[in-house]
């Protein structure tokens, strides 16, 4: 488990990027945590700088959306999904569960 920060830190409707290999973001959806590795499938920008709506987020670059939910690519350019993380709170405390690179693409 890879600690990000306090709940009380990530705010909804806010997102912040922790530098893993390759780097997570942790967007706070309204209440629900989600973890999405953090670089566009079509370019390398951090999705953690994006837009986020409901459970998509938006690539600041090209305007590719993801579905934090599934990390599934919902318009393009992007055409790939990310990975997405699972997330856990414990004693007010945000956690991440990497999953290695060949698990596929949900978590």
């Amino acid at each position: 488990m890879i600690p990000v920060c306090h709940l009380e830190e990530l705010p909804a409707g806010e997102s912040v990027r922790i530098d893993t290999a390759p780097p997570i973001a942790v967007f706070n959806a309204d209440g629900t945590l989600y973890a999405i590795d953090d670089t566009c499938t079509h370019q390398d920008a951090s999705l953690a700088d994006g837009w986020l709506e409901g459970c998509l987020v938006e690539c600041p670059l090209h305007a590719a959306s993801f579905d934090l939910r599934t990390g599934a690519a919902t318009c393009l350019p992007a055409r790939r999904a990310v990975r997405t993380h699972p997330v856990t709170v414990a004693d007010g405390m945000i956690y991440v569960h990497h999953t290695a690179a060949d698990e596929g693409t949900a978590a």
